[in-house]
């Protein structure tokens, strides 16, 4: 089990450039919305919330002046609205915002805002935070490459994201584990072979058990699970190819114990390898769209030149692909991964028809 310390810097946020913009505009993440991340920050004072068992959550319950609260209430709901649908104001007075949470941990510091309706006292929550071009290329790789799609949108220096749904890694492994039943290990162990490799694969950093979720679903004779990423900030960042494996962080070596307690060597490999060929599938099946987001990577300035240096010839060491050494920037890097797992692993089913 690796200890070394593989984060040693917090990482800085990178603007969206022109191009990213354009991009964005294209497959429409980049749209007009009625409030701003600086707007929420205008809050007159806090307090702290707890979980239900007394802990500090880290986030903290905001309240504004009682003549900016209606403005900031009413901006919300129309934001909701336009992310979850076409933006038409008939079910606003149908909503309200219950809470404003705040959380200073963290690259991101977003704010979690509680959206119900008061009609049937269903509520959900959405997510707004300081635009960051890490964060988006790491959602919209997440939503082409892994199997679950996500929604968010862009306007200017603020991000809003949709609530993904599920228990934090950290708070299944204290409160849920011991509940699951030795098939279910089996299952969510095969899941941690997969989401650990497709990470890796698309470059996505720092899945410690806090920064993603483990999703229940439940099937006709098993209960099914997935994970599911919900932090973005460290896309193709790092330099230490151990960064991008969830393996190697030690909060996660209670999954990864479970891995070596029910699954065969064989077992592994053999769902590795369902893993590169479902992203090959998907790679090519969102070719144009990839294309023009990896266009945008290559001439986009989101990591150092001592990192990419680093991360390319680990890269090297570990797929034996020598393309890796031409590489000078984040997006060339996943550029050439994405080809090297398109080459080695798109036609290894032989009975597809062509």
């Amino acid at each position: 089990m690796e200890e070394q310390k593989l984060i040693s810097q917090k990482k800085p946020a990178f603007p969206i450039n022109d191009k990213l913009y354009a991009y964005l505009s294209e497959y429409n993440r980049n749209i007009k919305i009625p409030v701003f991340y600086d707007d929420l920050l205008r809050f007159a004072g806090a307090i702290e919330v707890y979980d239900k068992n007394g802990e500090d959550t880290l986030w903290i319950r905001v309240y504004y002046p009682e003549h900016e609260r209606d403005e900031i209430d009413l901006s919300l709901k129309r934001m909701y609205l336009i992310l979850h649908g076409d933006g038409s104001e008939d079910s606003l007075s149908f909503l309200t915002v219950d809470a404003i949470d705040y959380c200073t941990f963290g690259n991101s510091k977003p704010f979690r805002i509680k959206i119900r309706n008061v009609l049937n006292d269903n509520h959900t929550y959405l997510y707004i935070k300081k635009a960051d071009a890490s964060r988006v290329y790491g959602l919209e790789l997440e939503h082409i490459l892994s199997p679950n799609n996500i929604n968010f949108l862009v306007y200017k220096d603020t991000l809003i994201e949709e609530h993904v749904l599920g228990i934090p890694g950290d708070q299944f492994l204290a409160e849920n584990l011991k509940t699951v039943s030795i098939r279910g290990k089996k299952r969510l162990s095969k899941e941690f072979v997969k989401f650990n490799e497709r990470c890796m694969i698309r470059l996505l950093g720092d899945m410690r058990a806090y920064n993603y979720v483990i999703v229940a679903s439940y099937d006709f004779d098993q209960v099914e699970y997935r994970i599911r990423a919900m932090d973005f900030d460290q896309q193709s960042f790092e330099g230490n190819l151990k960064v991008y494996f969830p393996q190697f962080f030690k909060e996660n070596y209670p999954f990864v114990k479970m891995v070596e307690e029910n699954l065969q060597k064989e077992s592994i490999e053999q769902y590795k390898k369902e893993e590169r060929s479902a992203i090959a599938r998907r790679l090519r099946g969102s070719h144009e769209r990839i294309s023009d987001l990896l266009d945008c990577m290559v001439h986009d300035k989101i990591s150092t030149p001592k990192k990419i240096e680093q991360l390319k010839m680990d890269l090297v060491k570990y797929t034996s692909d020598k393309n890796f050494k031409k590489c000078t920037s984040m997006g060339e890097i996943l550029k050439v991964a994405f080809a090297f797992v398109t080459r080695n692993y798109e036609n290894v089913n032989t009975y597809i028809i062509r």
